[in-house]
């Protein structure tokens, strides 16, 4: 039995559902599934859509330090702007494709983990979707799980969309 949004001051109050996008296919298969199962037609009753891509600070992408870093910073940030720009634009054509145009677009600048569970909390989000890499033990210890940490952080109902293996 589908579970109503609860009525506020005589109008339907909407949950949130936040998706977290990156530059990866898995991200965007994540979109898609849930446009496809949540918003098929146009909308979900009683939820509004949020996408949002965690942009790294540029620092945190260059590893290296000492002399000349300065002068590889701006376009580290140039690159990551134009990043995040071709991440929202993807997920905005996902969008249209799907009928569904009432979505709040963000770029948040920061580690992913962080942005997300942030973004739930600031949201009062009900459901975080996010896509799951299929990265093995060592990979996920050494990258670290954005969807492993935000299962466990994040305060609302976590969904980790996985791609499934192509049968050949």
């Amino acid at each position: 039995m589908a579970e109503e949004a609860p009525e506020v001051s005589g109008e339907l109050k909407r949950g949130t559902i936040v998706v977290g996008v990156d530059d990866s296919e898995h991200s965007f298969y994540a979109l898609q599934w849930i446009l496809g199962h949540f918003f098929a037609g146009g909308g979900a009753a009683g939820y509004k859509l949020v996408i949002i891509h965690a942009k790294p600070f540029s620092t945190s992408v260059i590893a290296i330090g000492g002399p000349g870093v300065a002068d590889v910073l701006p376009s580290v940030e140039l690159d990551l702007k134009r990043i995040a720009a071709r991440v929202i634009e993807k997920a905005k054509e996902h969008c249209v494709a799907n009928s569904v145009s009432d979505v709040l677009f963000e770029v948040v600048e920061g580690d992913a983990r962080n942005v997300l569970c942030e973004a739930v909390d600031k949201l009062n989000a009900d459901v975080l979707v996010v896509g799951s890499h299929g990265y093995g033990a060592i990979k996920r210890a050494v990258l670290g799980s954005v969807s492993d940490y935000c299962a466990h952080h994040a305060h609302c109902t976590v969904m980790i969309v996985k791609k499934p293996k192509h049968k050949h």
